[in-house]
């Protein structure tokens, strides 16, 4: 099913009467911050995944970096 540009208009005309031109910036903000929040929940549980052998070489990373007096 594909949506020529006339049913567009016809969906954002009736966007408009039915939510109001005010309204609207507010509907997509929350929307994007929406989408914002699920990728970085995805980006959380990948970490959680794989985090487990990133947690044990992050601490040798940084004992490696400490800068050693002699």
């Amino acid at each position: 099913m594909r949506l020529g540009p006339w049913e567009i208009a016809l969906i954002a005309m009736f966007v408009v009467v039915l939510f109001g031109a005010r309204k609207i910036p507010e509907i997509m903000r929350g929307l994007g911050l929406g989408i914002k929040e699920f990728k970085s929940g995805l980006k959380e549980e990948e970490n959680a995944g794989n985090g487990e052998d990133k947690q044990e070489k992050k601490p040798e990373e940084k004992e490696n970096k400490e800068p050693t007096s002699s």
